[in-house]
């Protein structure tokens, strides 16, 4: 049996919980949560986010990349979201790597040049934040008054800090 057969019966139980109740397509607290793909990042749990209130957008590292902002000019100007956290954390598999070897790795590994492609890895998390927030803040398709605010999850905790 695969995992995805778990998922399908667990999907079953879960379904039962659930309820038929119609949530709008509009995230209740218009926020939008930029976040890390780590499995140990349960961001609706850590957040005391229900069904239906914030889009929680996720990625390898919880970079703002141009898709990561293709999503959030979704978010807000279909869905009416007027908030953005930016939610790194500890940990972080962006953090144990370069470029330039991670480049070597594919290369070695793929066959693939990835020479031009950057992974967005990064040493410091708050400066990782600090520069996410920085892009959003730069976009041209973030408007001003969108609220933008960034923080770091503590895997071991589960404790959230402000970055400012």
């Amino acid at each position: 049996m695969s995992y995805f057969d778990n998922f399908m019966l667990a999907n079953q139980a879960y379904v039962a919980l659930h309820g038929t109740a119609h949530l709008p397509i509009k995230p209740k607290t218009k926020v939008a949560i930029v976040t890390c793909m780590d499995s140990r990042l349960h961001v609706a749990q850590a957040l005391g986010l229900a069904l239906g209130d914030a889009h929680i957008l996720r990625n390898a590292g919880g970079r703002v990349t141009d898709d990561m902002i293709r999503s959030l000019v979704i978010s807000q100007q279909q869905l009416g979201t007027r908030e953005i956290v930016v939610l790194h954390h500890t940990d972080c598999g962006a953090q144990t790597f370069t470029n330039p070897a991670f480049h070597e790795q594919l290369y070695r590994d793929l066959g693939v040049d990835v020479s031009d492609m950057d992974f967005l890895p990064f040493i410091n998390i708050e400066n990782s934040v600090r520069e996410d927030m920085q892009k959003l803040k730069d976009s041209p398709l973030i408007p001003e008054d969108v609220v933008i605010n960034g923080a770091i999850y503590d895997v071991d905790t589960g404790r959230m800090t402000e970055v400012k």
